[in-house]
């Protein structure tokens, strides 16, 4: 028995690219291999040195790639936003090269695909994430409403936005504006967290979330973002006090972010 074939017209594949053209070769031989074709893929790169431009010109006629390149290095925010302008379908789905769809991912992506069309208040359909949201609400197919309550104590609600694998609008930057270029790229992901929380954005996401995308990283390619030392050691560190301090910290700041930024 083959593979089921999957086609979704109405979706731009978006991967945005910086120096990890292997990784990307990878991703896009994982949508082949399980039969999953979008009416086009946009890969947004990132001024990725020669080398890497000159294996994505190989890619591009192989997979039908629509390259928009850039002169020089201008960050993630960057090459996110000048992506998503380069799309032409009503729906984007966005995925960062470092990352493997599964075997759950066609039928995952046409069940959110589904409920996006019918609910015009959906504005992101998520596939993937670090831990479960702490509010959810049932919707059907296996997805839940991920609920924003001012008030409540836990920090993570905050991320019903996430630059994780998800399907999107592409009318989004519309609604929400432009990733802030010019700053660091987790700032600029956290700055959009806030945007789609104050303009009442309407998330969905899958329950089977560590499953339908897997992220891998190789010593060859190694992830593009890097984090000062201080700040690994204060998010990995056991020390109950600096818990509890970081938790006070992001309670308050999150807030003042959501109400005045």
């Amino acid at each position: 028995m083959g593979v089921e074939s999957f086609y979704f017209e109405e979706i731009s594949l978006l991967i945005t690219h910086y120096n990890r053209s292997v990784s990307l070769e990878r991703l896009l031989k994982s949508f082949e291999e399980r039969k999953i074709r979008f009416r086009e893929i946009v890969v947004s790169d990132d001024g990725s040195q020669p080398g890497h431009i000159s294996y994505l010109e190989k890619l591009k006629p192989r997979f039908g790639l629509t390259l928009v390149l850039a002169e020089k290095n201008g960050g993630l925010a960057n090459n996110i936003n000048k992506g998503q302008r380069a799309v032409i379908s009503p729906f984007t789905l966005y995925v960062q090269e470092d990352f493997i769809p599964t075997e759950k991912f066609a039928r995952s992506l046409t069940d959110g695909l589904k409920l996006i069309r019918e609910d015009p208040a959906v504005d992101l359909v998520r596939f993937y994430a670090y831990r479960q949201h702490p509010y959810l609400k049932p919707v059907r197919d296996g997805f839940y409403e991920m609920r924003f309550h001012f008030w409540r104590f836990d920090t993570y609600q905050f991320n019903c936005y996430s630059d994780h694998p998800h399907l999107r609008r592409s009318s989004f930057l519309t609604k929400f504006g432009d990733y802030t270029e010019g700053i660091k790229s987790d700032r600029a992901e956290f700055k959009m967290v806030i945007s789609f929380l104050q303009h009442k954005g309407k998330a969905l996401i899958h329950k089977d979330f560590r499953e339908i995308f897997i992220q891998e990283n190789n010593a060859a390619e190694p992830s593009q973002i890097s984090r000062k030392e201080l700040r690994k050691h204060l998010q990995l560190s056991d020390s109950f006090m600096i818990s509890i301090a970081r938790t006070i910290y992001r309670n308050i700041k999150f807030r003042l972010d959501y109400l005045f930024l």
